[in-house]
């Protein structure tokens, strides 16, 4: 008896560009041209974008399914809600088109811009590309596309390009878009008015475009803060350009006199680029000056047209004075600041010089960023989890007087205490000071830890007792936290450490 076999088909992915259909490439038309079935996906409506962008390549003899899905926008009856209505629509397409490929023809799945790339198409990939053959045709994406139509650069050198949905929530997408340089926002029509907000909350509105139907009948583009939010359809994005410069064949022009400079005054964290929060990478991003101590300063990627003015660690209201200089001029500044900047740093400096009359006009924002104690004291656990205090053993600034009465203060309500500036090559003894103030108030198997270069490459942190603090083992670069009557110290299964302060405090007797 003779059994008859049939070979499989093969699926395509076929990509077809932003809606030019010129723009389709020369690969996709010949995979449509050698399927037996065309299929592609429409609203209720039964128009598909997709189609028309293919329709000269499409033949009478060819097998059209169209994949009409159930819902849109719109509310369901469904008992999985929305993403039930979709995982249903998604699974019988896919039983659709497979019953084709076990009859072995060849299925091309058309996607307007690239199969792959926030397309409809995925849904089936997913569901058949380990059972068939399957190959996916790229094709230029309406990020392209916008960018091309716009005439400007989207990202150059080593500037960083992030794609969002529109659909993100507002505060995410604001975060986003101001911890980035350059940027596409998908999916606009009922989410414009979301984006819009986030792009203001970011500070980058002035910088967006907008770019409708690129390639295609209907195209608008423009600025996006002057488009009417009535008027905008799904098949739009909004775009922030790459912030490079353009080349005008000389050095970039100062501003205009009537410009509005500001400083913004950031906090980069205890070391790296991990370290910075989304707002800080923006403002150090959108500034047109660096100001500040040239180890911090050296810390912030260079950009093309960014200035860079690092100073000696030494000379903080100078520096200040000379930001808010900058900023009269009509300058975006950004003053650099390890740490957060309003714990032991140039945050005090700026408004200090800031409240003077000649700069009462210039504005003046702080950025937080993550502290010295909360990077250590995460690093060793949560010794930081009750009451604590912070206090500098630097008496360059204030005498050493008033840093003992401190210690002393601290120590006797048994806050834990985290230890800023505890030494340097000019300070040596006032580790050895504090250690003996501190042994006072405290038993001498007290946990210490001491952080040294937490987040940076020479990282170190160890637990010692408070009896057994050696000070030539802290420098500048370590941060001490000592803990009070009741932080825990204990060795866990593997043999780390770990320090913690209960929450819970005992009740006086």
């Amino acid at each position: 008896m003779n059994t008859e076999t049939t070979t499989a088909g093969k699926l395509y992915g076929v990509g077809l560009g932003p809606g030019d259909p010129s723009l389709m490439t020369v690969r996709a038309v010949e995979v449509i041209a050698a399927a037996d079935v065309v299929a592609y996906h429409s609203a209720r409506h039964g128009r598909s974008i997709a189609r028309s962008i293919a329709a000269k390549h499409l033949r009478a003899d060819h097998i059209e399914e169209a994949l009409v899905y159930p819902v849109t926008t719109e509310t369901t009856d469904h008992p999985g809600g929305y993403r039930g209505a979709l995982d249903d629509f998604y699974e019988q397409a896919a039983a659709r088109l497979a019953a084709h490929l076990d009859a072995g023809r060849v299925v091309a799945v058309l996607a307007e811009g690239d199969p792959l790339f926030y397309g409809s198409y995925q849904h089936m990939h997913k569901r058949l590309a380990h059972r068939y053959e399957t190959e996916v045709i790229p094709g230029v994406t309406s990020v392209s596309a916008a960018a091309a139509r716009l005439g400007e650069p989207l990202v150059e050198a080593e500037e960083v390009l992030t794609i969002l949905p529109g659909t993100l929530p507002e505060e995410e997408l604001a975060a986003r878009l101001a911890a980035t340089d350059s940027a596409v926002v998908m999916k606009l029509g009922r989410t414009f008015g979301k984006v819009r907000g986030a792009l203001e909350r970011a500070g980058r509105l002035d910088e967006a475009r907008y770019v409708e139907r690129a390639t295609m009948d209907g195209e608008r583009t423009g600025r996006l803060a002057d488009v009417d939010p009535e008027s905008v359809p799904y098949f739009s994005v909004a775009v922030l350009p790459s912030r490079v410069a353009p080349l005008t064949g000389g050095p970039a022009p100062e501003p205009a006199p009537a410009a509005r400079g500001e400083v913004v005054v950031v906090g980069t964290g205890p070391a790296g680029p991990l370290w910075l929060t989304p707002e800080t990478r923006g403002a150090l991003a959108a500034a047109d000056d660096l100001v500040g101590y040239t180890t911090y300063v050296d810390r912030v990627p260079h950009r093309p047209g960014q200035r860079r003015h690092g100073s000696d660690n030494r000379v903080e209201s100078e520096r200040a004075e000379f930001a808010l200089e900058l900023a009269r001029r009509g300058r975006r500044v950004a003053v650099v600041s390890g740490g957060d900047p309003g714990v032991f740093a140039m945050a005090t400096a700026v408004l200090e010089a800031a409240a003077q009359d000649a700069y009462a006009d210039v504005p003046v924002r702080v950025l937080p960023g993550v502290t010295a104690a909360n990077a250590a004291a995460a690093r060793a656990g949560a010794p930081l989890g009750h009451d604590y205090a912070t206090i500098s053993l630097s008496d360059r600034l204030k005498p050493w007087e008033v840093i003992a009465e401190r210690l002393a203060a601290a120590a006797s309500a048994d806050l834990v205490l985290a230890l800023y500036n505890p030494g340097s090559r000019s300070r040596t003894w006032q580790v050895g000071k504090a250690r003996e103030l501190l042994l006072e108030h405290r038993a001498p198997d007290t946990p210490v830890v001491l952080g040294r270069d937490v987040g940076g490459p020479e990282e170190s942190v160890r637990v010692v007792r408070l009896g057994d603090l050696d000070p030539a083992e802290v420098d500048m670069r370590t941060l001490l936290i000592v803990g009070s009557s009741q932080t825990r110290w204990t060795r866990r299964g593997a043999g780390d450490e770990i320090v913690w302060t209960p929450r819970r405090y005992p009740e006086g007797g």
